[in-house]
């Protein structure tokens, strides 16, 4: 079910991060967002079980990094309950969106997100990422809540083109993490992330490799 209060949460939201979306793509998304309070219930998709703050936690922070989305084809690396996959394959149809996760339980509420909601744009792998073998490799790989920066590169480095970039959302700025790169890799840039309604910060770390290592 939608809850009431989720379409005005929705649309102030999407004011405030100054983010114009059609009537439809709204009605999507919250759409997607029952699907995953009802399939949370049996499948455990996300911790988030307060209806009161879904909209922000869920869509808002999904939809957070759009300005940095610049490829055609997107993949989102253990993309859990979907996101940020499958709120950014609702605003951005022409893109294509693969969601990659390792869970079955997961993968089998990501299809029936992409058969309910009929995302023409999404594929969905069950796998593992170091198991993956894509017939080119992605110029950009989204991350949410999935591992430490490290393994996020080291699984997935395969996956990703030469010139390619990770798209890693945190919390805090995760300094450990940073430092704990392997040196192959660096933070190319760091943003700060503006989500009506969360608590806490919340960052976009934009990894690529060394220019040198990659030469």
């Amino acid at each position: 079910m939608i809850y009431p209060q989720w379409p005005g949460q929705l649309r102030d939201g999407l004011d405030n991060m100054k983010l114009s979306l059609s009537e439809s793509q709204q009605q999507q998304l919250l759409a997607f967002l029952a699907l995953l309070n009802k399939w949370n219930k049996a499948y455990n998709l996300t911790a988030v079980r307060d209806e009161r703050v879904m909209v922000s936690r869920q869509l808002l922070d999904s939809l957070s990094i759009m300005p940095w989305v610049t490829t055609d084809h997107l993949l989102d690396v253990g993309a859990g309950g979907g996101m940020p996959g499958i709120p950014l394959a609702i605003v951005f149809p022409y893109k294509r969106f693969t969601l990659l996760d390792s869970n079955g339980k997961k993968t089998r509420f990501l299809n029936q997100c992409v058969l309910e909601l009929g995302l023409k744009n999404v594929e969905v792998i069950h796998g593992r990422a170091e198991d993956c073998q894509p017939k080119q490799p992605y110029s950009q790989i989204s991350s949410r809540a999935f591992t430490a920066l490290a393994n996020l590169v080291t699984w997935c480095e395969q996956l990703l083109a030469e010139d390619g970039e990770f798209l890693a959302m945190k919390g805090q700025y995760p300094d450990d993490e940073v430092a704990a790169l392997p040196a192959a890799w660096q933070v190319e840039s760091s943003h700060s992330l503006n989500v009506p309604g969360a608590d806490g910060e919340r960052h976009l770390l934009i990894i690529a490799r060394h220019k040198e290592s990659s030469r």
